[in-house]
């Protein structure tokens, strides 16, 4: 018996319509073998109970399904022989032990063995959003919900791989006719079809995958540096009285225009952190003391934060839940006190800070409470990026962290408004998991979990370019989460509101010249401007060869290079923070252009490279302000503008094995690459960043 449910084993790819009765699994069938030129097996036991129908008028019992399941079996087989690649079928043995499970309450164990069994290589489960059509053999036009569940559960069961097709008869052989080529895609290259089904949820795209393998595998091209941007060679500086000018010309156009702040806050606090996360992981208390172990560890952070622990925004909320822990607290020496008040910062079920977002940590101590930057960012939003009192922020989060985003901005956001006659409208967004990078071991190989899975990891704040993609406005302010301190926010609205300005100003010669050049009523004197324009205000350097180029030529290329997004990016001078700078680069065609540069994206071993990289003058803030419509008043696709041969690899570690991922290039970085970029040189008052909770102690963060 268990031999006659056999199936064959060939190089054919067999793809199996599955499906309750009624849900459209031969049509589907005959329309996907009609178009990919081979076979598809009908369902047996519909001639098998027709038959029995028409002479005994009986309906299926139990004792039909084995044989049912054997004459299945056999067609399938019998049809390998003239498949073409790929072979469907109708139905399978799956179908009949859910249809067993379903009228009679169980399976005969041989078909439920012979069910598991079964390979496929891609399960297409039809959905019940098609009409149910009576016939002789159909019964169940009711509860069909509950129906199609247990054959979706017994798929999920059996760990079989499947995807659903849903719509209309066209719509599903659409869908299921891309699917099967993306799928036959990804075979050829070697995913199995487990990995299909991980690209198809997460709408990753292969030609990406591959991409990203090819960077794992071959390394990212790096950055060629020309020189550093400096104060008048890439770097416009500003005195008060220009800042002072320029913010008030944005202030006098913001209420005709839409404006946004963008906080990108999805990550953890976890490298806030660090420090004393190593501390409780190495220290042994009762064997050395603490000031043993900052001497043996060299543990720097660790003895500033003891000494200023009491300064910490957040130090009288966690001392009093370690005393209510801990009530013989009081009588215990130094370093036990310390020990304790640490481990319940961090313990996941006290304050947990380490695996909190920075948005909703406690960062500023006032006279009647702790705010958090989610409420600094909301009071910046009033300050400089509000128009017709009006000021619409948006965070890109974590998924599982937004309710604890939007708890914080409904208790202080009436506060606000109310103190500025200001609405303020929040908006939230995550990170696409369709941007989430493949990962390989360090044979690069594919790097799989414990059960055989790819492993994605994000792909970075490159990704949030998506995001800012979406976003409906004229002018965008971009900051990052913890850049916010408790006082001179009048200063950073000002310096803020003068980005604003020059980007409005510059941004109004470029619509003026873009119209014209698309009216075509231009002339040599005035195609030399534009171009004295691009190089002296947008510090662009024009081809060489262009004023051999017809006026069609030369129209054509001033209106590419002109019609972008353009952003307005701060700049503070170097003090030693790690991170990115404004350089001078050249690109593959000989170009030269200004562009933010992170380390990483510096080729090392290259001692001219590395020699221009040291002597960088300025520091990148992460202080933007952006336009991101055209001269229509149209929003520019921002992928258009994205440096797709740029991006990082990271070296992790994932349950105690080696692996590397890809990185999408830096949202200030290769996402921006292709924009107009002007860098202004502002106070260092304006970044004040936390990368460490030590970073809590200084006097930008402290009252005053």
């Amino acid at each position: 018996m268990e031999e006659n449910l056999k199936q064959q084993h060939t190089s054919i790819i067999k793809i199996a319509i599955y499906g309750p009765e009624s849900t459209g699994k031969t049509t589907l069938a005959k329309q996907l073998a009609e178009h990919f030129n081979t076979v598809w097996i009908p369902e047996f036991a519909r001639d098998y109970l027709q038959d029995k129908w028409n002479k005994t008028k009986q309906i299926c019992q139990q004792e039909d399904l084995l044989p049912i399941a054997i004459g299945q079996t056999k067609l399938e087989n019998e049809g390998l022989q003239d498949a073409n690649e790929l072979l469907f079928s109708d139905t399978n043995l799956m179908v009949t032990k859910v249809f067993s499970d379903i009228y009679y309450g169980n399976t005969n164990p041989i078909l439920q063995k012979a069910a598991k069994k079964h390979k496929y290589d891609l399960f297409l489960l039809t959905d019940i959003d098609v009409p149910w059509e009576k016939d002789d053999l159909r019964d169940r036009p009711d509860n069909r919900e509950d129906t199609f569940k247990l054959f979706e559960d017994a798929l999920i069961h059996y760990n079989k791989p499947f995807i659903k097709i849903s719509g209309s008869k066209e719509k599903r052989f659409q869908k299921a006719t891309l699917l099967i080529n993306d799928f036959l895609e990804a075979k050829g290259r070697g995913f199995n079809s487990f990995d299909f089904i991980q690209f198809y949820q997460r709408n990753v795209e292969l030609d990406k995958v591959k991409n990203q393998i090819h960077f794992l595998t071959e390394g990212i091209p790096r950055i060629d540096l020309d020189r550093i941007a400096k104060i008048d060679d890439g770097i416009e500086q500003l005195s008060k009285e220009e800042a002072i000018y320029y913010a008030n010309f944005f202030d006098n156009k913001k209420n005709q225009l839409k404006l946004k702040k963008f906080v990108p806050a999805s990550g953890a606090a976890s490298r806030m952190f660090k420090f004393l996360n190593d501390f409780l992981h190495d220290f042994k208390l009762g064997e050395e003391s603490i000031n043993a172990y900052i001497n043996r560890k060299k543990a720097k952070n660790l003895s500033l934060f003891l000494i200023g622990i009491e300064k910490l925004p957040f130090y009288e909320k966690v001392l009093s839940r370690v005393k209510i822990i801990f009530p013989e607290y009081e009588s215990w020496g130094y370093d036990s006190k310390m020990f304790a008040f640490i481990k319940i910062m961090l313990a996941k079920n006290e304050f947990d800070f380490a695996n909190k977002p920075k948005g909703v940590l406690p960062f500023h101590k006032y006279k009647s409470h702790c705010a958090t930057p989610i409420e600094e960012h909301l009071n910046e939003a009033v300050y400089y990026a509000a128009s017709n009192q009006k000021a619409h922020l948006h965070f890109t989060v974590s998924e599982e962290h937004q309710e604890d985003f939007e708890k914080i901005v409904e208790s202080v956001k009436p506060k606000i408004e109310n103190q500025f006659q200001t609405e303020i409208n929040v908006t939230y967004s995550y990170q696409n998991k369709a941007t989430d990078s493949i990962a390989l071991d360090m044979e690069n190989n594919l790097f799989r979990d414990d059960h055989d899975l790819l492993v994605f990891r994000p792909g970075g704040h490159g990704a949030l370019i998506e995001n800012l993609n979406r976003l409906d406005a004229d002018i965008i302010f971009i900051k990052n989460i913890d850049n916010v301190i408790q006082n001179h926010i009048e200063e950073i609205a000002l310096y803020k509101k003068a980005l604003a300005g020059i980007l409005l100003d510059k941004q109004q010669q470029i619509f003026l010249y873009l119209s014209q050049l698309d009216a075509d009523k231009v002339d040599k004197v005035f195609l030399d401007d534009v171009v004295t324009f691009i190089q002296t205000k947008l510090h662009f350097e024009v081809v060489e060869d262009f004023s051999k180029y017809t006026k069609e030529s030369k129209i054509d290329y001033l209106k590419n290079y002109l019609n972008r997004p353009i952003r307005v990016c701060g700049m503070v001078k170097n003090e030693g923070e790690p991170g990115g700078g404004p350089f001078w680069v050249r690109d593959k065609k000989g170009l030269v252009f200004l562009q933010i540069v992170e380390t990483t994206q510096i080729d090392e071993t290259d001692a001219t490279q590395v020699k221009i990289l040291e002597s960088s003058t300025h520091f990148n803030p992460v202080d933007l302000v952006c336009g991101i419509r055209n001269y229509r008043g149209v929003n520019f696709d921002l992928n258009e503008f994205v440096d797709h041969n740029s991006g990082f690899v990271v070296h992790k570690n994932k349950g105690g094995k080696e692996l590397k991922a890809f990185e999408l290039p830096g949202l200030w970085n290769g996402a921006m690459a292709k924009w107009l970029t002007v860098f202004v040189e502002v106070p260092l008052i304006t970044f004040n960043p936390v990368k460490t909770v030590n970073d809590l102690l200084k006097t930008a963060h402290q009252p005053q």
